[in-house]
């Protein structure tokens, strides 16, 4: 349980609008006002669920890409700093960027740098969401990172490279992703979403169909893990969640987008969910 219960804010979750043109929606204002009423102990939660793309970024930069996602906490200016100096970021964070700008520095002498920057970072990023507060971050990373090395590892399966360069963290889905040469890794009956997102990587040749297909896994776990949260920071990361999701498909493809936030609305009004399946 949290301390705090957020009433008017997440009754004010359903003034927002997508409009047409997509003007009327901007995840980023969105984010930004929803963090600025939380407590500063609930907001450092829910800053984690935006680590990811934070992630993505420190990526991006350090290899010298120019993409940035502007749902990260941090702008390119401060990524820039971080990779030179991490101040802002999570510690666990902030050890791997020391420990592949000093190879021969403490932090490095307990993070393996053998692994790709990549694997590592997003390794570190999930080790402290599962040690956040909130028990719908908890699970929602565990979920995410699950669905994540399993779309990567029938990826790297069908194009015939090692499914452990793939994969991210460690545990027993890890370990089965990476023994077992079954068409389903040995995992069905366990993920009740697995065939679905089976189907969709392996068999879905559209592009764009098969990530909606994928993040509609997404919203449904979403909506399942928050079922019993209503006015706590559970429900507030919950929102984000489903929010970050629309702002990808606003982006990818306005109709689709209409239609998730048409949901969102129905479900936050305690209407019957819109099928846009």
């Amino acid at each position: 349980m949290f301390a705090k219960n957020y009433y008017t804010l997440v009754a004010g979750f359903r003034e927002y609008t997508l409009d047409a043109d997509r003007k009327g929606f901007d995840p980023a204002a969105i984010r930004d006002e929803v963090l600025e009423q939380l407590t500063k102990a609930d907001r450092r939660e829910a800053e984690l669920l935006y680590g990811y793309y934070d992630c993505e970024n420190l990526a991006a930069q350090r290899a010298g890409r120019t993409a940035h996602s502007a749902l990260g906490n941090l702008t390119a200016e401060e990524i820039a700093s971080e990779l030179r100096n991490p101040a802002r970021l999570p510690e666990e964070l902030a050890a791997v960027v020391r420990a592949y700008a000093d190879p021969e520095g403490e932090d490095a002498e307990r993070i393996d740098t053998t692994v790709r920057f990549e694997t590592a970072l997003f390794g570190a990023y999930y080790a402290r969401c599962a040690r956040s507060r909130s028990r719908f971050l908890r699970d929602w990373s565990d979920f995410d990172r699950t669905l994540r090395n399993l779309t990567a590892a029938v990826t790297a399966r069908a194009l015939g490279r090692p499914v452990e360069e793939a994969t991210v963290g460690g545990g027993e889905i890890v370990g089965q992703l990476r023994r077992s040469s079954a068409s389903d890794f040995g995992l069905r009956g366990e993920l009740p979403w697995l065939d679905t997102l089976l189907t969709a990587v392996g068999e879905e040749q559209n592009l764009l169909e098969k990530e909606h297909r994928i993040d509609l896994v997404r919203w449904n776990e979403a909506e399942e893990l928050s079922a019993f949260d209503y006015f706590d920071l559970d429900a507030v990361i919950a929102y984000l969640v489903r929010i970050n999701i629309v702002a990808r498909w606003s982006a990818l493809d306005p109709a689709r987008g209409r239609a998730l936030f048409e949901r969102l609305m129905a479900g936050l009004d305690g209407k019957d969910l819109i099928n846009i399946q």
